[in-house]
């Protein structure tokens, strides 16, 4: 199995789900993980990644972390310096119209939308909301070109599009597509050589169906526009998604995976579920299982069966922990505070 793995963490792409999978991974085989400086929850986020970010980095000694999977702006060479060279890159991209519905709604408070009162009004005069100098620009165009490292207000010649696309083939192994999202699972067992137990997975950070909205079909091709760059991406690496699976796995395959991981997931989540999935914030017993609530989106969690025996609890608990309160265990291990 692989251990050593760069995921560049695209916001509201199903990511956190991926790293629950990583946290688990990690934690399991006692791997290092590349945490923001101070146990934080992002590298320095919307700047550039620089390796100086990461706790426990220094210039002067050859230490490498085994998994870099927190927030960040995408930059190689600075990423080189803090994990293996045999290190496998992977992403995972969301079509970025959800994308875009999805980030209206979280991040309300951003500059770009914080006047408008719907999709449809910022996209009717976009550059009357949306200012290309301000601090939080990312999340109201073009989101994926930003988090990979690129101008979210580039050119968008074919040229230039080539360019990028290469670019992040030349960084990335492999990039996974959340709305097929069980199908990129069997694809990331495929490429790190796990076993299924390692990725399965239930829905975390998800928004209650309530805050989802339906969008025209006029507003989708606005969407479309304004976003081309993070459309080009998506549609260029959805297409290669689709023809890796038929040239490493096969259809048929395919099909024999998807059943077994989907079996798995059910049976987990009978023996670890109270109720069929994900509830609401207000009903969630466990205060340390529920997720951070954000914008105007209201985040699901679950309730945990009572009565699970020691290692079964572990495993439950494990699948249903939220990044934060996951990604805080995992740094006080690794990093345990002096005793007083």
């Amino acid at each position: 199995p692989k251990t050593d793995i760069v995921f560049l963490k695209v916001h509201k792409s199903a990511s956190s789900t991926v790293m629950n999978i990583l946290f688990r991974f990690g934690e399991t085989h006692n791997l290092t993980f590349a945490f923001p400086q101070g146990g934080g929850f992002q590298l320095y986020y919307p700047h550039h990644f620089l390796a100086r970010f990461v706790q426990g980095f220094s210039p002067q000694s050859p230490r490498r972390f085994n998994i870099l999977c927190h927030h960040m702006r995408f930059l190689q060479p600075e990423v080189q310096k803090v994990v293996p060279s045999s290190a496998v890159y992977f992403s995972i991209l969301r079509n970025p119209v959800q994308l875009m519905e999805s980030s209206f709604v979280y991040y309300k408070g951003a500059s770009a939308f914080s006047r408008v009162r719907s999709l449809e009004e910022f996209l009717s005069q976009p550059y009357r909301y949306y200012s290309p100098t301000s601090g939080d620009r990312q999340y109201s165009r073009n989101l994926i070109t930003f988090d990979f490292g690129f101008n979210p207000d580039g050119d968008v010649s074919p040229e230039r599009v080539q360019l990028m696309l290469k670019a992040i083939e030349a960084s990335f192994d492999f990039l996974l597509i959340s709305e097929y999202f069980d199908e990129s699972m069997v694809l990331l067992k495929e490429m790190l050589c796990w076993d299924l137990d390692s990725v399965v997975s239930f829905p975390l950070n998800t928004r209650d169906s309530s805050t989802k909205s339906t969008l025209l079909d006029s507003t989708v091709e606005k969407l479309k526009a304004w976003n081309r760059l993070d459309w080009e991406i998506y549609t260029h690496f959805n297409r290669t998604f689709w023809e890796r699976i038929e040239r490493d796995i096969g259809r048929e395959r395919m099909e024999r995976e998807l059943k077994a991981l989907r079996e798995r997931q059910a049976e987990l989540a009978r023996t670890c579920l109270q109720g069929a999935g994900g509830v609401a914030p207000k009903d969630i017993k466990d205060s340390s299982l529920r997720p951070l609530q954000y914008g105007g989106a209201r985040i699901l969690g679950y309730n945990l069966k009572q009565g699970l025996d020691g290692e079964l609890e572990r495993t439950c608990r494990r699948l249903v922990t939220p990044e934060l309160q996951y990604s805080s265990l995992l740094y006080k291990k690794q990093f345990p505070p002096p005793p007083p």
